[in-house]
């Protein structure tokens, strides 16, 4: 069973998504803490590959209330712990395909912090708009649909 933290819902509207991971996250004590109330933001982070390790940037988890003088940094650099053909299989769609990799959701499986990333393709103006248009009919198909049965 999940227990959902926070979602980068920007994601879904900004970028399409191609394939999704599953990585569990390397995190100090105070962060987990901190994550178990909800208390992370994932609007502007993403993820780099570098010397074959895989790193969260810029996720904001927020200091613990209740810690001390060692509570963490609030957007400090994160490792993503994933398998190696999984991270090989990230930097070869990276390198070639201009697509980049960005956090979905930060949740929690059998009491481990897992993060959710995605291969993810920007998505240009029009695009957006068309996304927007399709949603809104499939919504309003949806309640004409209610309405008559």
């Amino acid at each position: 069973m999940e227990n959902v933290v926070t979602t980068n819902r920007k994601a879904y509207h900004d970028y399409f998504i191609e394939e999704k991971f599953e990585a569990g996250i390397s995190l100090l004590g105070t962060e987990v803490k901190s994550l178990r109330n909800g208390r992370a933001n994932l609007k502007e982070s993403y993820v780099i590959i570098k010397d074959g390790e895989a790193f969260l940037f810029n996720c904001h988890i927020s200091p613990y209330s209740h810690g001390n003088i060692q509570n963490h940094e609030p957007t400090r650099t994160r490792k993503l712990l994933l398998h190696r053909k999984e991270i090989d299989k990230l930097w070869g769609n990276i390198s070639q395909k201009g697509l980049t990799v960005i956090p979905l959701k930060i949740y929690f499986k059998r009491g481990k912090a897992k993060v959710e990333i995605g291969l993810a393709k920007g998505k240009r103006q029009y695009e957006k708009r068309e996304s927007i248009k399709e949603r809104e009919s499939n919504r309003e198909i949806e309640r004409h649909m209610k309405t008559y049965k």
